[in-house]
């Protein structure tokens, strides 16, 4: 089974903090099949903050333009590495406000930056961490920042980082957002289907 994308990149390049970052900020609103050969493209001709300010936006266009919203997450790369190197000494910092202050810099992309590249307890809620923790019944929200929340209070700290590698490589697998795969699920007989309209 396919890992998460940021599995990969950890076993590719370390936990190296700018990089980890880096594909986090283009795999929003990509899939990470089409987002992991890119990074790797990029990371072959840029690895540090200096090096992405050294590719003109064009040229950084054309690189990520396979991607959905590469214009925008160009500038993105522009932004956060011209924030790292004039504000946090080159190096990306390791606190949740400090990652929220970085453009483009969203909840799900800090928490995710915390846990993978820290080793700081932090749940990264995506889609597949929100729909499949609302379908197995350990929550009842609408929002991943309320599933955020409920689920620190019923899953023990020492878990928070793993439970989104484990809820984004089954979402990605088996708990399909449409029609997922229940009859090959191990969970079937436990998950309430919360919302399952059509399985198979």
């Amino acid at each position: 089974m396919p890992e998460p994308m940021v599995s990969q990149i950890v076993k590719l390049y370390g936990r190296d903090p700018f990089l980890i970052l880096i594909s986090c900020l283009l795999s929003l609103r990509s899939r990470d099949t089409a987002t992991f050969p890119i990074v790797k493209n990029l990371f072959s001709l840029a690895k540090t903050p200096a090096q992405i300010l050294n590719i003109s936006i064009n040229n950084l266009e054309i690189i990520l333009k396979s991607l959905g919203f590469y214009k925008r997450k160009a500038q993105v790369l522009h932004n956060v590495s011209l924030e790292l190197l004039n504000n946090f000494n080159n190096t990306v910092p390791n606190t949740l406000d400090s990652l929220l202050s970085l453009p483009g810099v969203g909840l799900k992309t800090a928490n995710l930056v915390l846990g993978e590249a820290f080793n700081i307890p932090a749940i990264c809620v995506d889609i597949h961490v929100h729909r499949i923790s609302n379908r197995l019944g350990l929550v009842n929200t609408k929002t991943p920042e309320e599933t955020e929340n409920d689920l620190k209070k019923i899953l023990p700290k020492e878990y928070w980082i793993e439970f989104n590698r484990l809820l984004v490589t089954w979402g990605q697998n088996i708990c399909l957002p449409v029609t997922p795969r229940c009859s090959t699920c191990v969970l079937s007989n436990i998950c309430p289907k919360r919302s399952v309209k059509k399985s198979r």
